[in-house]
């Protein structure tokens, strides 16, 4: 007999080590000494999904909704394909994952090239770190390493490869501790330099983005707009950082242009810039000669054509935030009456379109329905379409990470696992997944995971037959209509062959009942809405564009 403990068990005491508590995926051939050895783990339990790509997706929302990394798993080839989606997710989007895929014996084997492809090299664009295991002995710091990676700013995916004859080997290795780590702070004469820039200003705005979506930031933001009454705006991944019924909120940058939100921007001579992350669609453009912006983050500025910043203040965003705001003297000459003139201007456009009450449902509509039917800390997770726009300028945020969507992979299909995994993190508040027939069609096989785990939440599906944005894109550039159109199950049947409850909105009297049904009976629902999309092209790229020029 070998010396010491088996690799396997090692790893899962090195994952107990960092505080992991869940490992979603579907295991292999390759991973059955892992599974063995979780299998008698304490404190991790195993979430088996039916894909993949769904067990990855969980794993990055633990991340984005913890700080911490969420842990998935899958076999070798086939299995390790299927994570690159969901890598690609967690990396633009800032969300600590780690992914551990089997391999075939790397010593010896017998099997020739069978399901072989060279993952690491695979992964190496879309993670932070990847790693092929060649010896058990560095178990303990290569999953450090990983999990100190994946959870330092930029947060994202990494990814660790544990061939099956390694997983078999004996070692003395222990696992390590996690280190304690703060982020530096922020150069005192950078601070003095934004301050100054800031006091001299006759109009400032405040951006918020990405990167700002943090557990103390909020706070600090909402300190520092208290202090100096400067108007903020949030990106899509920025939403919900300080609460939108504050008076001083500007709206949500959910188009690229042209909304009354980037009037407001346009009306600013300075711009602060917080945590903002160019992975996201400009909330701005920037050009020669326009108004400066001031680069609040943990990170220096990737710059390009659009984005350039006159000054930079880099280290940990919170305490920048906080020491600006303890330095900075509201200046008696700042003006913002034309900013918010234009946030008044963009609510009372929208107010009609809410109250619409036609069938088909009116995107606008649906948006105030379920806003008014969830509590303040409910959280919606958006799969990827059109109705993303129309939730991120609509939908009125009141807390951070109570508003899921993707402005970084734009993916379809992570609108229905993100949903479960805020279920699982906080059985205690209202959960909803909005997707579109399209997104909800690519995961829809996890219905069946939600319903096993004992979830309560409930998918809304906006039912258009058609892959709408993109057919809405097509229209917009003068194509014919082709290509984008399909037909779906009976969604209602599709629901209840999982053991899930299944309902289709009638009229907009119905949706608002079962909004209600819904949110307050346990178990997971799905909810089939036609929607009406027509006017989305009059409104989003007319209407809004004209309006907000006239003023």
């Amino acid at each position: 007999m070998a010396e010491g403990k088996k690799a396997s068990d090692l790893f899962i005491e090195c994952l107990e080590e960092e505080g992991c508590e869940y490992i979603f995926g579907v295991p292999g051939e390759e991973n059955l000494d892992f599974l063995d050895s979780l299998s008698r783990s304490k404190k991790i339990k195993l979430i088996l999904t039916r894909h993949e790509q769904g067990a990855g997706f969980m794993a990055a929302t633990y991340g984005r909704h913890t700080g911490k990394t969420g842990v998935c798993i899958a076999t070798l080839g086939p299995g390790a394909t299927n994570f690159v989606t969901a890598a690609a997710y967690a990396t633009l989007g800032g969300m600590p994952m780690l992914m551990i895929t089997g391999q075939k014996p790397i010593k010896k084997s017998k099997q020739g090239r069978f399901q072989i492809l060279d993952v690491v090299s695979m992964m190496g664009p879309i993670t932070k770190f990847t790693h092929q295991m060649a010896s058990s002995d560095n178990i303990p710091s290569r999953v450090r390493e990983a999990y100190r990676l994946a959870e330092e700013e930029k947060p994202g995916a990494t990814h660790i490869e544990l061939p099956e004859d390694i997983a078999d080997e004996h070692t003395d290795s222990v696992p390590l501790k996690r280190s304690l780590v703060r982020r530096p702070n922020a150069d005192a004469k950078s601070i003095a330099q934004a301050v100054h820039a800031l006091q001299n200003a006759k109009a400032p705005v405040l951006v918020i983005g990405a990167g700002a979506n943090r557990k103390m930031t909020g706070k600090m933001l909402r300190e520092f707009v208290e202090k100096t009454g400067i108007p903020f705006l949030t990106t899509q991944l920025g939403k919900g950082v300080i609460d939108e019924r504050h008076p001083k909120f500007l709206g949500c940058a959910a188009l690229s242009a042209g909304d009354f939100v980037h009037r407001a921007v346009e009306d600013a001579d300075l711009i602060i810039n917080v945590g903002h992350d160019v992975i996201e669609k400009p909330p701005f453009f920037m050009r020669e000669g326009g108004t400066p912006v001031i680069h609040v983050s943990t990170k220096t500025a990737e710059v390009d054509p659009v984005y350039f910043p006159a000054i930079e203040v880099i280290g940990d965003i919170a305490n920048a935030v906080w020491q600006m705001k303890e330095a900075v003297e509201p200046n008696p000459a700042w003006n913002f009456d034309h900013m918010l003139a234009y946030r008044a201007a963009e609510v009372a456009h929208t107010a009609p379109l809410a109250a619409d009450t036609r069938f088909p449902i009116f995107p606008p509509h649906l948006v105030q329905q379920i806003r008014d039917a969830l509590p303040e800390d409910a959280i919606i997770c958006l799969d990827n379409g059109v109705y993303k726009i129309w939730f991120a300028r609509g939908y009125t945020a009141y807390h951070p990470n109570t508003v899921l969507l993707d402005n970084a992979l734009a993916t379809m299909g992570a609108g229905l696992p993100s949903a479960m995994m805020s279920a699982m993190l906080y059985p205690e508040r209202k959960v909803m997944a909005i997707c579109g027939d399209g997104g909800f069609m690519m995961n829809s096989q996890e219905m069946e995971t939600a319903v096993r785990l004992g979830l309560n939440l409930t998918v809304l599906i906006l039912n258009d037959s058609a892959y709408g944005m993109i057919r809405w894109k097509q229209a917009n550039m003068g194509f014919e209509d082709f290509g984008l159109t399909y037909g779906n199950p009976d969604f209602v049947k599709y629901a209840e062959s999982y053991g899930a409850h299944g309902h289709r909105v009638t009229s907009s009297e119905h949706l608002k009942e079962l909004l209600a049904h819904c949110r307050d009976t346990p178990g997971v629902h799905l909810i089939d809405c036609p929607v009406d999309y027509s006017e989305n092209d009059q409104i989003l790229n007319k209407d809004i564009k004209e309006l907000s020029k006239a003023l």
